[in-house]
């Protein structure tokens, strides 16, 4: 298996899932994870990446082995941090459930978001609320999956420059998964890195209640695409050649058929370790101790384990649904004691 692995976690793409994953392979096989100094929860974002970022820099230097927690990408100052030979990867999400679920969770914390009623309002006429000037506050609320990739989320929409970033994402790249196909991920990312089933399997994590999902109008639908165009040429791109990619290493028969052993696996582990079967509401979770953070108009879901379980198995499904601030400092304590 890849042990050295740099994955760039991009905003409301499901990258807390698979954080965990990451985190859950850091433990076993008992690697260095590079943590945000300070105790914080990034890693200076949304400043430019620097090395100094990692907890212990100056004194692990080159030594860890995965990095995972969100920054703005700098790829020369990762590369101070990470091994020479460190396989790296990201994630990208249609931009058009994307734009509305950053809506919902940022709605308080971002100007853009916080005047307007909802987010078909907002799409309506987005330059009415969308200051430049408010442009550190704002990145949430256009192209913010340029700008966590290291570039201008306001830069103009011009086919030269789009070309020549698409092509420094693939040189700084190996692989890029897709949300929208997140089982299909998770199998080129277990062929990719040569692990296992149980390493790729997840419960979704930091995920909302469906009350809280805002429908977008048809309208609204193509607005996103012109208004967050840097993104949705991005994501097209690499929707591309995610397929591309799967077409060459795993063929769609054999595809289909690791993503069925994939959901077999999830669901079975889910009847061993959860009560209720499934994620439920912030005010259903009975231990406080797994309770997500909670952002704006959001309910972000959680879980409530069994009870009774052996040791093993207790720990097994724990670091399933612990989410991620207390897995963080979980790995803190272990590895900055």
């Amino acid at each position: 298996p890849k042990t050295n692995v740099m994955f760039l976690k991009t905003h409301k793409t499901a990258s807390s899932t698979v954080l965990n994953i990451m985190f859950r392979f850091v433990e076993r096989y008992n690697l260095t994870v590079a943590l945000p100094a300070g105790q914080l929860v990034h890693l200076g974002y949304p400043k430019t990446f620097l090395a100094h970022f990692v907890e212990e820099f100056q004194a692990i230097g080159q030594n860890y082995n995965i990095m995972c927690n969100h920054l703005r990408f700098n790829p020369s100052e990762v590369q101070k941090v990470m091994a020479a030979n460190t396989f790296y990867i990201s994630i990208l999400r249609n931009p058009i459930p994307l734009l509305e679920s950053s809506y919902v969770y940022y709605k308080g914390d971002v100007p853009a978001f916080r005047t307007s009623k909802d987010v078909n309002e907002y799409l309506a006429s987005p330059m009415k609320y969308y200051h430049p000037a408010d442009y550190k506050q704002n990145i949430y609320a256009r192209n913010i999956m340029w700008f966590d990739f290291g570039y201008d989320n306001n830069a103009e929409d011009n086919k030269k420059y789009i070309q020549a970033v698409l092509k420094e994402v693939e040189q700084n790249f190996h692989l890029i998964l897709i949300t929208d196909y997140f089982d299909e991920s998770m199998i080129l990312l277990k062929h990719t890195l040569c692990w296992d089933l149980d390493d790729v399997v997840y419960f979704k994590l930091n995920s909302r209640s469906q009350d809280t999902v805002q429908t977008l109008t048809p309208e609204s639908k193509e607005r996103i695409k012109a208004w967050c165009s840097l993104d949705w040429k991005l994501y097209l791109h690499f929707n591309q050649s995610f397929w591309r990619r799967i077409e060459e290493t795993i063929g769609l028969k054999e595809l289909e058929k690791e993503v069925k052993h994939l959901q077999t696996r999830q669901k079975e582990l889910m009847e061993t370790c959860l009560s209720d079967q499934e994620a439920v509401g912030k005010d259903h979770i009975k231990n406080k101790a797994l309770l997500p953070y909670q952002s704006g108009a959001t309910n972000i879901l959680g879980y409530n384990l069994k009870e009774d379980l052996d040791n093993r198995t207790l720990r097994t499904c724990q670091k399933m649904v612990i989410p991620e601030l207390q897995y963080m400092s979980y790995l803190y304590a272990v590895q900055h004691p």
